[in-house]
C-alpha cells in the first residue's frame, strides 16, 4: 500500500513538470539599470521609457524571464508617463501589498520581477484598474502578421502533445517548406500558453506545416504524425496531461479528412488503440516566440516523441 501511494505522488508531480517548467529557468542578463528595477524594486523617470506612448500589436514580456504578462488590447494611454494596461493576462502578475500600506506593488508571477504599481478607482477605463509598469520591465514582441502562403504549397495542422517535440520531428520531413507552433481547436480568441495550460480554453497545442507538394504529400506527413507519438493516449502524451496534449488532426479540405480516416482505420487493423480526433481546422494561432524552434533553440531532444515505424 505504502509503495502506490509513493508512485502515485511521483506520477503527480512528473504531470505537472510540464506547464510548471515550461517557462524559463535560466534569467536573461540584466543591465545595471534594470537590476535597479527589476530586482530592487527601483523607478525609471517618467516620460523616459520607450513604452511609454508605443501601441503597436502584440505581447509585452517579463525581461527577467520572458513569461507573457499584458496583451497590447488592454494597453491605454493614461497620460502618467509610464506604460499602462487595464488588466493582466490570467496568472501572469501577482499584486502584494507594498510596506508603505497604500500602494500594491505588481510583480511576474512566474520569476518575482518587479514591474510597477497597480491603481483602482480612478475611472480611466470600464476595469477601473491602471497597472503602471516600468517600460524597463518589459519586452515588446509584436504580433506576427501570417500573409498567405503561396498558391504552390500547401498546409496541414497537427496535434499530438507537447508541441515542441511534434516541430522538432515535422520540420525535419522532406519536403517541408516552414513549420509553426501554436494554438487551435478551442473556444478563446489569441490564448497565451499560461491560458491555454490553465484556463480551460479547449485548444490544443499544435503545428502549423506547410510543405511542397512536389517534393511530399499530405498522406507521407500524417503517416510520421501517427508514429512521433501514441495516438491511444487520451488527452494526454508520456508525462504530459490535459486536454491541450490530445492527439488531433485539423483537415484543411475532404481529401486531408478521408486520407486521416484510412489510415487511423490501417492502424487499428494492425492492433493500434487510435483516439486521434479528425477535426476542419479552424483559427491557428501562434504560441509565443519562445515556443518557436525551441529543440533548435536549446540544442536538446524531445523528452516524448520518439519516432517508431508503423506503416
Amino acid at each position: 500500500m505504502k509503495k502506490s501511494v509513493l508512485v502515485f505522488i511521483l506520477l503527480v508531480s512528473v504531470i505537472g513538470i510540464k506547464c510548471q517548467n515550461d517557462m524559463k529557468t535560466e534569467y536573461n542578463k540584466l543591465t545595471d539599470e534594470e537590476k535597479r528595477v527589476i530586482i530592487n524594486k527601483g523607478t525609471e523617470k517618467p516620460f523616459t521609457g520607450k513604452y511609454d506612448e508605443y501601441f503597436e500589436d502584440g505581447v509585452y514580456l517579463c525581461k527577467q524571464c520572458n513569461a507573457p504578462l499584458y496583451k497590447s488590447e488592454d494597453k491605454f494611454d493614461s497620460g502618467c508617463g509610464w506604460p499602462a494596461f487595464d488588466d493582466e493576462i490570467p496568472g501572469a502578475v501577482k499584486h502584494i501589498p507594498d510596506k508603505d500600506g497604500v500602494r500594491t506593488e505588481i510583480v511576474c508571477s512566474n520569476c518575482g520581477a518587479h514591474l510597477g504599481h497597480v491603481f483602482e478607482g480612478e475611472g480611466f477605463t470600464d476595469t477601473d484598474t491602471r497597472h503602471c509598469v516600468n517600460s524597463i520591465s518589459l519586452i515588446f514582441e509584436p504580433a506576427k502578421i501570417i500573409q498567405p502562403e503561396s498558391a504552390e504549397y500547401d498546409t496541414a495542422i497537427f496535434a499530438a502533445g507537447c508541441f515542441w517535440g511534434v516541430e522538432h520531428h515535422l520540420k525535419l520531413a522532406k519536403g517541408v517548406v516552414s513549420t509553426e507552433v501554436g494554438y487551435t481547436g478551442g473556444k478563446t480568441t489569441n490564448p497565451s500558453y499560461k491560458e491555454v495550460c490553465y484556463m480551460n480554453t479547449g485548444h490544443a497545442e499544435a503545428v502549423r506545416v506547410v510543405f511542397n507538394p512536389a517534393l511530399t504529400d499530405f498522406e507521407t506527413l500524417a503517416k510520421l504524425f501517427f508514429e512521433i507519438h501514441d495516438p491511444g493516449q487520451l488527452n494526454r502524451q508520456g508525462p504530459d496531461v490535459g486536454d491541450q496534449y490530445r492527439s488531433e488532426v485539423f483537415y484543411f479540405n475532404e481529401d486531408q479528412r478521408q486520407t486521416t480516416l484510412r489510415l487511423i482505420d490501417t492502424l487499428k487493423a494492425k492492433g493500434y488503440s487510435v483516439v486521434t480526433k479528425v477535426t476542419h481546422a479552424t483559427d491557428f494561432y501562434p504560441a509565443e516566440e519562445y515556443h518557436q524552434d525551441y529543440y533548435e533553440k536549446t540544442g536538446s531532444n524531445p523528452y516524448c516523441h520518439i519516432y517508431k515505424k508503423k506503416f
